[in-house]
C-alpha cells in the first residue's frame, strides 16, 4: 500500500516534527510505501487573507530536516514550473496541484526531473482525460513513446516512468463534491491511482471565504475506494484538525490514522484477489 500523509500546509516547526512523529507507525510498516506530505505553499487558498506556508526555500529546509531526522521519503506540491529543480533536489514525489492538472509547461519541467510525479485529477476532469496528462509526462521523459504505444501499454509505462494519478473528487461548483468511483477504475487502466479521502470531503468555499469539510466521510470513502481497487492513499492529518491552519474540516485526527490503515490493508488484501 502507497500512503501519502502529513498536514495540509507547513504551519511552523514545532507541529510539522509533532505530525512527523506520529506518522513513524507507517513508515516502520513494511507492507506500508510511506511518503510524508506537507505542502511549503498553499496556491489556490479562496482568500487573500488566508495561511499560505513559509515559502519554497524555507519550506524545502524543513522538508529536508524531516527526511533527515525521520528517514522519510518526501512528497510535496508544485505551482510554479521553476520550481521544479529546487524541489527534485530534496523530495521523492513532486505532486501537480488538481487546478494545474492540464498545464503543459508545468507537466514537463516536473517530468524532467527524476522524481516521482504525481497528478492530480482537476474536479473539473472527465478521468478519461487525464491520459493526456500522463501521456505529456511520459513523452517527456522517453521522446521514442508513440501515441500507440501508449494505448496499448499506458499502464506499464507510467510505472516505468513512475507517473501516478489521484482521484479527489468532481465539483459541479455548488459548495460540495463528489466522488464517482468509476473513475478509480477508468484511470487505473492508465496508471497507477492514490485515492485522496481528505480533499474528497472538501466543501470548496463552504466557510465564507475557506473551504469546509465533513471528515466523519473519510473512513467510508476510503474503505469504498479499496473495495473498487486503487494503489494507495492520500490522507491528510494533523493532530488538532480544528486548529489547523489548512484544511482543518476535511483531515483525519493523527490518533485516528492507524486504525483506519489497519482496516484498509485488511480491505486491500481482499480487493486484490476480486475479479
Amino acid at each position: 500500500m502507497i500512503l501519502l500523509s502529513g498536514p495540509c500546509v507547513i504551519e511552523n516547526e514545532k507541529n510539522l516534527y509533532k505530525i512527523a512523529k506520529g506518522l513513524e507507525f507507517a513508515n516502520d510498516d513494511e507492507d506500508i510505501d510511506f511518503y510524508f506530505k506537507a505542502s511549503f505553499d498553499k496556491a489556490n487558498r479562496t482568500s487573500l487573507d488566508s495561511f499560505r506556508g513559509p515559502g519554497l526555500e524555507k519550506g524545502l529546509i524543513l522538508l529536508e530536516k524531516i527526511k533527515k531526522d525521520f528517514g522519510y521519503k518526501i512528497i510535496t506540491d508544485i505551482h510554479e514550473s521553476c520550481q521544479a529543480k529546487a524541489l527534485a533536489e530534496v523530495v521523492d514525489i513532486i505532486q501537480i496541484p488538481a487546478f494545474l492538472c492540464r498545464q503543459t509547461d508545468l507537466i514537463i519541467e516536473v517530468a524532467k526531473t527524476d522524481a516521482i510525479i504525481n497528478i492530480k485529477k482537476g474536479q473539473f476532469m472527465n478521468p478519461n482525460d487525464m491520459q493526456y496528462s500522463v501521456l505529456k509526462a511520459i513523452k517527456t521523459r522517453d521522446s521514442n513513446i508513440t501515441d500507440s504505444e501508449f494505448s496499448k501499454n499506458a499502464n506499464a509505462l507510467s510505472i516505468k516512468h513512475r507517473i501516478w494519478l489521484t482521484e479527489r473528487g468532481s465539483t459541479f461548483g455548488y459548495g460540495n463534491l463528489v466522488v464517482d468511483m468509476r473513475s478509480l477504475v477508468i484511470m487505473r487502466k492508465f496508471a497507477p491511482v492514490i485515492f485522496d479521502a481528505t480533499h474528497s470531503v472538501q466543501m470548496p468555499g463552504g466557510l465564507n471565504g475557506k473551504s469546509g469539510g465533513d471528515s466523519s466521510y473519510v473512513s467510508y470513502l476510503a474503505r469504498a475506494a479499496s473495495s473498487v481497487g486503487v494503489d494507495g492513499y492520500f490522507m491528510e492529518t494533523h493532530f488538532n484538525p480544528k486548529e489547523a491552519l489548512s484544511d482543518g474540516p476535511n483531515m483525519i485526527q493523527l490518533d485516528k490514522l492507524k486504525s483506519l490503515i489497519v482496516i484498509l490493508k485488511e480491505l486491500d488484501s481482499i480487493s486484490t484477489k476480486v475479479v
